[in-house]
């Protein structure tokens, strides 16, 4: 039987007017300690932004995203942020803020490969 790890993820939401509180899913960041794991995957559909807020460009999200996706790698263009261990890193993403990008609260599990889990959970809370 194969080892299974605990992982950590939440779902990354896109709030196009803030003071509305209205949301929609783009995407999930997931965080396994044992196996060293941060990885965040993300799609913003555009009709649906459109749908949301026909005046917000969705490039904007993009950018704040792939911001995201530097500090989840460790790259050096993500700041100070990414040389921080990946718990730390996990835990500053997936801070409560009331910006146009959020997290849901952090949820968690076991399994065999992270990146799968990562796959699943993008595929059944955004797509």
């Amino acid at each position: 039987m194969q080892d299974r790890y605990t992982f950590e993820y939440a779902v990354i939401r896109v709030v196009p007017k803030v003071e509305r509180e209205e949301f929609f899913n783009v995407g999930v960041i997931l965080f396994s300690k044992r196996k060293k794991f941060l990885g965040i995957k993300y799609y913003i559909n555009p009709d649906k932004l459109k749908a949301f807020s026909p005046e917000v460009e969705l490039d904007l999200f993009n950018n704040y995203l792939k911001a995201w996706e530097l500090v989840c790698a460790g790259n050096p263009k993500g700041g100070r942020i990414e040389q921080m261990e990946l718990s730390d890193r996990f835990r500053w993403l997936t801070a409560c803020r009331s910006t146009i990008i959020q997290s849901s609260k952090t949820h968690s599990g076991l399994c065999n490969d992270p990146e799968k889990m990562l796959e699943d959970i993008f595929n059944s809370h955004v797509l």
